[in-house]
């Protein structure tokens, strides 16, 4: 009976262990889901881009050996490259993103790198970029002198160009010069020059000056200016501007009014006194004064002369006609005499 008792426990010991082990046995399963590396294996890497640079100058001809830069986002490297002989260099396999492009050099001594800029990368797809190197600068100095002494003027403004554009502006300084910086858009070309301003005291450049110059050469410009001319003033002399009168040598002839110019015939008129000669006479005092710095005679003494002549000449015209009246007289009695 108790061996009964015995089997049974340990049956039914067995019988729950195997119950216990069999769910955890299917929750653990041996081999990993295939489902996840096989999402990760799908997933297509980025395609790769390019950048292709073509250099050239501004006249448009092509440059070769110019030296180009491409850094990535972080600053490192991503690629170095030297144009040919077309002008044309590529920076080929490049991972889309952005990019800064540096120009190191141009491969001329006639050009001037251009400044940074980004480039933008796409996947599978090439970037073009066209990149113009200008001319080097022509270095202009500018002189306004005086036309005679060659003396240096500050103050004069003048403007340079080509064609129908002004290039440059400058203004001579306190020593009568000045300088700049003149674009040049070709291997040689001719500039003009024009005086917009002279200086104080002078007259304005009128001509219009012609020069040639290439990239990197040094110029000078001069400009001449004569001296605005002023026609002279008067000056005060404090001098009366007429010339005095002669005082006549005899009474009753008057002066012409002019020195060393002989009278005309119609100077017999005598001349009235000059009003600006005369004194004022006091009130009450009817006795007319001898003008000071007036004529010493005047025509009142030659009309006492013609009263004197007029008295002599009656005086004798009435004497003959009373001899006259008496020659008749005396003659009948004359003539019964003889008879």
């Amino acid at each position: 009976m108790n061996a009964r008792l015995v089997l049974s426990a340990a049956i039914a010991v067995a019988a729950a262990a195997a119950l216990t082990w069999a769910p955890a046995a299917s929750a653990q399963p041996s081999e990993p889901p295939p489902s996840a590396p096989a999402a990760s294996a799908e997933t297509p890497a980025a395609e790769a881009g390019r950048v292709e640079i073509t250099t050239k100058d501004t006249a448009g001809d092509a440059l070769p050996g110019a030296t180009f830069l491409l850094l990535d986002s972080a600053g490192q490297e991503a690629g170095r490259g030297q144009s040919d002989a077309q002008g044309k260099v590529t920076f080929p396999d490049l991972a889309p993103g952005i990019y800064r492009l540096k120009q190191s050099a141009t491969g001329s001594p006639l050009h001037e790198v251009v400044a940074d800029q980004d480039v933008i990368v796409t996947p599978g797809a090439t970037t073009r970029l066209t990149i113009t190197d200008p001319f080097n600068a022509a270095p202009v100095l500018l002189q306004a002198k005086d036309d005679k002494t060659g003396k240096l003027l500050p103050g004069a403004t003048v403007n340079i160009g080509t064609g129908t554009s002004t290039l440059l502006t400058l203004t001579t300084g306190a020593k009568g010069t000045a300088s700049g910086e003149l674009p040049v858009s070709s291997r040689r070309a001719q500039f003009w020059v024009k005086e917009i301003k002279a200086p104080a005291g002078y007259d304005l450049y009128q001509l219009t000056k012609t020069f040639t110059a290439g990239p990197g050469d040094p110029v000078t410009v001069t400009v001449t200016n004569t001296k605005t001319t002023t026609d002279p003033q008067p000056e005060p002399s404090g001098k009366p501007t007429h010339t005095p009168t002669d005082t006549p040598s005899s009474p009753g002839k008057p002066n012409s009014g002019i020195r060393g110019v002989a009278p005309s015939a119609s100077s017999n008129v005598t001349p009235k006194a000059d009003s600006s000669t005369i004194a004022a006479t006091p009130v009450g005092d009817s006795t007319p004064k001898t003008p000071t710095g007036a004529l010493a005679s005047t025509g009142a003494d030659a009309t006492l002369w013609l009263i004197g002549g007029a008295a002599v000449l009656i005086a004798g015209g009435g004497g003959a006609l009373a001899m006259a009246r008496r020659s008749r007289t005396d003659s009948p009695a004359d003539d019964s005499t003889e008879s």
